[in-house]
């Protein structure tokens, strides 16, 4: 195996860094060992930190009022979401279409507020859009596979994650709900998030900071690590989530570097 566990790392040089949350710096309501530090690092290196993730379950606005309960110094500029490329996405592809969506309050909410036109009847319809639904039930799942099975829509989700990281292991995400559509329709969206580079080279440009001085931490090669190779950056995998060293070995999505955690991603810049 190759040594992707080595100390010189030159991340020091790295001005903008873009982390995954879930998997990441924390798992549900526990924050990582080494996060603040990191943190706390990044600032006194007149850095800059920012939160994309893939999970639409929440707003910014709920991002920001998690985070800052675990003692994150974070504000809304601090994030950017899977929800928010969806919107831009929806605004600039279907400007005024009617969309129905398969997702939580928070999320459905954050579209409407964005002038998106948001319908909970199944027709007819323009878009179906599906996102990580932590309030699923099977009269949602119903509507999406009628609308599918009977209309002529574009089909659109956030994100293409498998699971989503829990204190027990994993429960399904977006990738696991839209599979179980394909199996009922045949169909499978458009997916607008990670591992696109769309999210990656929006936040660098509103920043004003270049792909070479940015890099991309997180903790899923599929989404993550490919957001940020697609998108010219560096990329750190970390091994509290999702991905591990064998399938590392084993994938051809190569990480920059590989740490163990946040802590030792800490440890390597001092």
């Amino acid at each position: 195996m190759q040594d992707y566990f080595g100390k010189e790392t030159n991340l020091s040089r790295k001005k903008l860094w873009l982390f995954d949350m879930d998997g990441t710096i924390y798992e549900e309501k526990t924050l990582f060992d080494g996060t603040l530090d990191l943190l706390n690092a990044i600032h006194r290196q007149r850095g800059k930190y920012v939160f994309i993730t893939n999970n639409s379950s929440r707003s910014v606005t709920d991002y920001v009022r998690k985070v800052n309960g675990l003692g994150i110094t974070a504000k809304e500029d601090n994030f950017f979401t899977s929800a928010q490329a969806t919107i831009l996405w929806l605004k600039k592809s279907y400007p005024g279409a009617k969309v129905y969506c398969e997702g939580t309050r928070s999320f459905v909410k954050e579209l409407e507020e964005a002038g998106i036109d948001i319908t909970e009847q199944v027709e007819p319809v323009d878009i179906v859009l599906v996102g990580f639904d932590t309030e699923l039930t099977t009269e949602k799942i119903r509507n999406t596979c009628e609308i599918l099975s009977t209309q002529d829509v574009v089909y659109i989700a956030t994100n293409p994650d498998w699971v989503c990281p829990a204190a027990f292991g994993f429960i399904p995400d977006c990738g696991s709900i839209c599979g179980m559509i394909k199996n009922a329709t045949a169909k499978w969206p458009v997916f607008i998030g990670k591992p696109e580079p769309t999210m990656v080279h929006i936040v660098c440009k509103k920043f004003g900071y270049t792909v070479d001085e940015t890099v991309v931490v997180g903790d899923r090669l599929y989404t993550d690590i490919a957001a940020g190779l697609n998108a010219g950056a560096a990329t750190v995998c970390v091994l509290t989530g999702e991905a591990t060293v064998k399938e590392i070995e084993r994938s051809h999505i190569k990480p920059t570097f590989t740490f163990r955690s946040v802590r030792e991603i800490y440890e390597a810049l001092l």
